[in-house]
C-alpha cells in the first residue's frame, strides 16, 4: 500500500470535518494529516514494514 492514499482520505476526512475546527475530530485528523505529510518516508517505510510482516496495511 502506499501512503499518498492515506494521506488524501485523511485530507477529505479533515475537510468533511472543517466546520468546527475547535472540534476535537477535526483537530485530531489535522494534526494526523500534518504529521504524515510532513514524514512521509517514514510512513511509507511503517506501510512497507507492515506489509511484510502481515499487518493489516
Amino acid at each position: 500500500m502506499k501512503a499518498e492514499p492515506i494521506l488524501a482520505k485523511l485530507n477529505e476526512l479533515r475537510h468533511e470535518a472543517e466546520d468546527d475546527k475547535t472540534d476535537l475530530e477535526y483537530l485530531a485528523l489535522h494534526h494526523a494529516f500534518c504529521f504524515v505529510s510532513y514524514h512521509m518516508g517514514e510512513f511509507q517505510a511503517y506501510l512497507d514494514e507492515i506489509k511484510e510482516t502481515g499487518g493489516e496495511a
